[in-house]
């Protein structure tokens, strides 16, 4: 590890490897957005002119729009992959407590940049799962994943977050 302080904060640089968990993360957010790129390249003929555009809390479609729509979440997902690698890669950028020091900067670094690695993972997955029901709608294979689909969505992002904060406090 290589340690220098060359940041605005006078934190330190830090490099770490990845994480066998960070790996596992990485593919399986990226299986899920490239499979939902690929099926979208493989079903874009058979998609109907409109398609769903907007769910309302319940999981029900409440707009319709072109099939080209459908882009924009690819499209997110490519934005997001860009500016969260980013972030992964400086965790001296993050916010960290007061009793951030040298000394524990290595640990705080860690769980931080895991945080944005499983964040940006499963923004991926959201959104190939919601690229998926919305062609499966459009299709007329399926009514979607229903009222479900907003609070396991919370949930998926939200878990991480307070287990980071529940494992942040322990470091001294």
């Amino acid at each position: 590890m290589l340690r220098k302080e060359s940041n605005a904060w006078k934190r330190p640089d830090i490099k770490l490897s990845k994480t066998k968990s960070e790996w596992a993360w990485n593919i399986i957010g990226y299986s899920f957005y490239l499979g939902s790129v690929i099926f979208l390249i493989t079903i874009w003929n058979r998609l109907p002119k409109d398609v769903p555009a907007h769910y309302n809390a319940l999981g029900e479609v409440d707009r319709w729009g072109s099939k080209w729509e459908l882009l924009i979440l690819p499209f997110v997902g490519a934005f997001i992959i860009v500016l969260m690698e980013a972030l992964e890669k400086y965790p001296a950028v993050h916010n960290y407590p007061q009793r951030f020091n040298e000394s524990n900067a290595e640990k705080f670094y860690l769980l931080s940049r895991k945080l944005v690695n499983q964040l940006k993972n499963i923004c991926l997955i959201i959104i190939a799962v919601i690229l998926y029901e919305s062609v499966s709608i459009a299709l007329g294979w399926g009514h979607g994943f229903g009222k479900w689909i907003l609070p396991i969505t919370i949930l998926g992002s939200g878990f991480p977050i307070v287990l980071e904060i529940i494992n942040q406090k322990k470091i001294k």
